[in-house]
């Protein structure tokens, strides 16, 4: 199984008010949906699988009404990088225009109707310090000044008018514990900054579970199983408290737990194990959410839903 999450809002017609849906990949071409506002599940129609063997990695980021997903295929002769576009007026998937320097395991970040992608690795397997913007109004990709550090498994957030890519390896799959701030003109590295966050493990882990509410950084410690909160100002992460107890356990170095903003709150997604009687135990997706406000974090349950487990797990937190 695989689990993705994006986050979408619409402002509504009169009030103004922001709606929100949470879309998350339970498998490699089916998408999920549920709708906060009115508490429903829905499903959206299957990617566009028989164009691009599917084998398991992938990226994806929301902007605005589109959803964009990057899968890493298998072709007949080479690795393929194959680009989706979801446009949630139309319901409907399309291809979507191919990036500058086909990627994958990059850092992703969003603003409006832009998107930026950074570093990752390219179809032989080198790790990238290039970069790219995607703007869905004009359907195109342009290249970007290249950071100052090859990175792939990072993580990407805008935050105070710039975007951030943080973490990740290196080019000789050495740690990096550094971000690099991008002005729209240049990028900047800031030395240590997810040190405190977490120590990566020896095999596979995620890579940074970060998510930006009201300018402030929050991160998903995946080791100690805690919430933390950037301090800009000293750089270093402060412990607020834990994730919630049912999903600690589905975590596997990280990968398979959902961590993200969606306006005023944090939002988990993670697999919980219950008790039927019909079954000894089924996998149980759980949604919960919590609004930051100093005090150590009191997580509600907000959705749940039957799934199918499965050994294979990759998350990706996509800002809109």
């Amino acid at each position: 199984m695989t689990l993705s999450f994006w986050k979408y809002k619409e402002e509504q017609h009169g009030d103004g008010r922001l709606k929100y849906w949470v879309y998350f990949l339970c498998d490699f071409a089916r998408l999920n949906a549920y709708d906060i506002d009115r508490q429903l599940w829905f499903q959206v129609p299957r990617i566009i699988k028989d164009a691009c063997p599917m084998d398991g990695y992938k990226d994806s980021i929301a902007m605005g009404r589109n959803l964009l997903v990057f899968f890493k295929g298998k072709g007949v002769e080479h690795t393929q990088f194959c680009q989706f576009k979801y446009t949630i007026e139309h319901n409907y998937w399309s291809w979507a225009p191919p990036m500058n320097c086909p990627r994958s395991l990059f850092g992703s970040a969003s603003v409006g109707h832009k998107a930026y992608l950074a570093g990752g690795i390219d179809y032989h397997g080198t790790v990238l310090s290039s970069a790219e913007t995607y703007d869905c109004l004009q359907k195109r990709l342009d290249p970007l000044p290249s950071m100052n550090r090859a990175r792939m498994l990072c993580s990407g957030v805008f935050m105070d008018g710039k975007v951030y890519v943080i973490g990740g390896k290196g080019s000789n799959n050495e740690e990096l514990t550094c971000g690099e701030e991008y002005d729209f003109e240049s990028w900047r590295v800031i030395e240590k900054m997810t040190e405190g966050l977490h120590v990566r493990v020896k095999s596979f882990g995620a890579p940074p579970l970060v998510a930006v509410v009201n300018n402030e950084l929050y991160g998903a410690d995946y080791i100690e199983k805690n919430v933390k909160k950037y301090d800009k100002k000293n750089n270093r992460w402060i412990t607020l408290g834990r994730w919630p107890e049912s999903i600690t356990s589905s975590s596997r170095n990280g990968w398979g737990i959902c961590f993200k903003a969606c306006g005023e709150q944090l939002i988990m997604i993670g697999w919980a194990t219950v008790f039927s009687t019909t079954w000894l135990s089924e996998p149980m997706v759980e949604l919960y959410s919590w609004v930051p406000d100093g005090r150590p974090p009191a997580w509600n349950l907000i959705a749940s839903k039957r799934g199918t487990r499965g050994s294979e797990y990759h998350a990706a937190v996509i800002s809109c």
